[in-house]
Formats: structure tokens, C-alpha cells, sequence
């Protein structure tokens, strides 16, 4: 099923947090790809996207940090936080994409959680960094056996522009991916 953009939400979790961790140079070089496309969200779709815990800007690609709307909430905390759900159900959301540190931490805790509470996860894993990256496989197999879903902020924004039906706005995105 394809997400619906005007009823999306994308939320990083700790998002400079894993930026000391050691991971592969291949991983680092998609992460900063895909972190570059973050205004994309905003631009094209006008998806909002926050940045929970652990977020400093300066960390972030150039143009890149303009698009994030910083919340002062702990990532284990993110669905008791009455700002957070509230945003959520006066915007009409049902579908969220998470990533940031740590995947198989905070970012699978918030996960299973908005799945419990009937909300269409999907996990950002080009945007997930993993503490230890064994972990990585296991925590996204556990994610899929309660419903949440793996994708890349790349597949996500041809799938909303595919989702809106808008030729033009379908080939923005064929250009910017190509």
C-alpha cells in the first residue's frame, strides 16, 4: 500500500547521535545522500519532519537542517508526550517513517509502539544507524513480524509521488533520484 504524503509524518530519533559511531564508509556516504534529501519532504510534499533527542543542525548537510522541527522529547518517551500525539491526530497522520540512533534502541522501541497504537510504521533504514550492526537484521525482521515495514527516504518520496498521481511532480522526483 502506497503512504499517502498529506498523511505522513517523518520523525528522527537522536539523528546526530550516531554520527561518532563506527559504521561502514559505504553506509555513511548513503546516510549523507540521504540526509541531503530531507528538504525534499518539505518542498515537494510538504511533509513535516521532527527531530526527537539528541539533534544538532550544524551536524547536519548544508540545507538540510531547515527542514527539521526540533522537539525536546526523549526517543523512549516520544508516544506519552501529549505535543507529539496531539500533532499527530489534529494533522490526521496515519502513517509515520522513523529513523535515527539507535535502531535497535530507541528507534525500534518508538516503532513497535506506534504500531501498537495502530499507526502505519515504516523504518527510514538508510536514516537508522545501529549500535552494533549484527543487530541491524534482526531488529527489522522482529519490526516486520508486528507489522512495520523497511524502506529508504529515496523509495519513499517515489512512492508519494506515485501515491499523488501528479506527472509532473512524478518526474521532479525521477530527476532528483537519477
Amino acid at each position: 500500500m502506497l503512504a499517502d504524503p498529506r498523511r505522513s509524518r517523518v520523525v528522527l530519533i537522536n539523528l546526530t547521535r550516531g554520527e561518532e559511531a563506527n559504521m561502514p564508509a559505504e553506509f555513511v556516504a548513503r546516510r549523507r545522500a540521504s540526509l541531503a534529501l530531507l528538504p525534499v519532504c518539505q518542498d515537494f510534499f510538504r511533509v513535516t519532519q521532527l527531530a526527537i533527542g539528541e539533534y544538532e543542525p550544524s551536524r547536519i548537510p548544508d540545507g538540510s537542517a531547515h527542514s527539521l522541527v526540533p522537539m525536546g522529547i526523549d526517543g523512549l518517551s516520544l508516544w506519552h508526550d501529549q505535543e507529539f500525539t496531539a500533532s499527530l491526530a489534529a494533522s490526521n497522520v496515519g502513517a509515520i517513517f522513523l529513523g535515527g540512533a539507535w535502531l535497535e534502541e530507541e528507534v525500534f522501541i518508538a516503532a513497535l509502539e506506534g504500531v501498537r497504537l495502530g499507526y502505519d510504521v515504516r523504518v527510514l533504514a538508510d536514516l537508522s544507524v545501529a549500535r552494533a550492526e549484527i543487530d541491524r537484521s534482526l531488529v527489522l525482521d522482529r519490526l516486520g513480524l508486528h507489522g512495520g515495514l523497511t524502506t529508504t527516504l529515496r523509495q519513499t518520496l517515489l512512492e508519494w509521488a506515485v501515491c499523488l498521481d501528479d506527472p509532473i511532480l512524478k518526474e521532479r522526483v525521477r530527476q532528483l533520484l537519477a
